[in-house]
Formats: structure tokens, C-alpha cells, sequence
């Protein structure tokens, strides 16, 4: 019985997943096992920091918010200005509220004081 060649799909799919962990460090980019568990874990946490990151940039906008409004007592707190935001209808998001209280503080005074009246 003669030898059968294999054919270039294993092959295929095995460079393929090489490409993706090329830039890992030592057994994790050269053996095919460990490249493959180590493409599992690296997609796995980057699912679950996207979700993190979404979290942590509302934070941040918050913190900025509550920083900018507490320091010039525009409001006592945070949450006290979202509520009247709301009540008003003045549909701001977190973010551009944050770019706001930041860049552009003479901007904050005037919507706070939209809300005040």
C-alpha cells in the first residue's frame, strides 16, 4: 500500500491560526496546541473587555461630570443634575457632557442655568 499525502487544509488552518498569535511570546506562538488554547483565552477576554471598557469610560465621564459641577458648585451632586436634565428633556449623554465640563465650562454654567429656571 503507498503513502497518502496529506492535503493543505490542515496545513491552511493551521497558519491561519499562527497568523492570529504571531505576537505572542515563546510555546504560544510556535506550538499548535498552546496556540490554539492561548486564541480561545485572548478571544475570550477581549468579549468580556469590551463590555469592561464601556463600564469604565462611563465612570470616568461621570467622575468628570460630578468634579466639574462640585469644584463651581453649579449643583451639590451629581445625580441631582441628571434628574433635572431629564425632567427639562434636555437630551445630553454622559460623553458630551463630560467633553462639556471639560473643554467648554462656560457652556456648562448656561445649561445648568436652563435647568435652574
Amino acid at each position: 500500500m503507498t503513502r497518502i499525502k496529506r492535503g493543505y487544509i490542515a496545513r491552511r488552518r493551521r497558519t491561519k491560526i499562527r497568523l492570529f498569535a504571531s505576537t505572542f511570546r515563546g510555546a504560544h506562538s510556535r506550538l499548535t496546541r498552546t496556540i490554539t488554547q492561548q486564541k480561545i483565552r485572548a478571544l475570550v477576554s477581549a468579549h468580556r473587555d469590551r463590555g469592561k471598557q464601556k463600564r469604565n469610560f462611563r465612570r470616568l465621564w461621570i467622575t468628570r461630570i460630578n468634579a466639574v459641577i462640585r469644584d463651581n458648585k453649579i449643583y451639590f451632586s451629581y445625580s441631582k443634575l441628571i434628574q433635572n436634565l431629564y425632567k427639562k428633556k434636555l437630551l445630553l449623554n454622559r460623553k458630551i457632557l463630560a467633553q462639556i465640563a471639560i473643554l467648554n465650562k462656560s457652556c456648562l454654567y448656561m445649561i445648568s442655568n436652563e435647568i435652574i429656571k
